[in-house]
């Protein structure tokens, strides 16, 4: 058998997490990396919470970075030697020395069809707009946001009364 591809992967929110579960419980991977933003003050007591990301790689006693600026970490991505870099939903633009790092590609994960709704806030956008369909979409990153070649795409049909908690719910599973 192979050995598992390496991966460094990148993601924050609830929407990030089958994402990264996917690659855990996948043998062909092996994430060595996990970066996500910083923990942040949440509700009315502004209690410190960390990123729904970093729960389950803790959980899965997976390495956790959470700079302010992952552009300032090429070296420790760089240690790693990841065959890919998975971005989904993280929240950073990344620098051309950090999408140089992966031997084999840098990957976004991005919730839309595009090149419609390119950016944050695809869903919304998408339910704002009465748009009949969206799904995901796999792509080679380069540096100008969402703009690197499609690799992959699934489409999917918006409900008439889907909301962005289950549009999003929906989609981050399918991803």
């Amino acid at each position: 058998m192979a050995s598992p591809l390496s991966v460094v992967f990148c993601g924050t929110p609830h929407f990030a997490v089958p994402s990264l579960r996917a690659l855990l419980d996948d043998p062909a991977f092996a994430v060595k990396l996990v970066i996500t933003q910083p923990d942040k003050p949440v509700g009315r007591k502004q209690i410190l919470t960390p990123p729904p990301v970093k729960d389950l790689a803790k959980e899965r006693g997976i390495p956790v970075l959470q700079p302010q600026d992952i552009n300032r970490e090429t070296a420790a991505i760089r240690r790693v030697s990841p065959d890919f870099l998975v971005v989904v939903a993280y929240g950073q633009i990344l620098s051309s020395e950090v999408l140089a790092v992966p031997a084999i590609a840098p990957v976004n994960l991005h919730p839309s069809l595009l090149p419609r709704w390119r950016g944050a806030s695809p869903l919304h956008h998408a339910l704002l707009a009465g748009d009949k369909e969206t799904g995901i979409t796999i792509q080679r990153m380069v540096e100008e946001l969402d703009a690197g070649p499609i690799l992959a795409q699934e489409r999917s049909v918006i409900a008439p009364a889907e909301t962005f908690l289950t549009l999003s719910g929906r989609l981050a599973e399918e991803g």
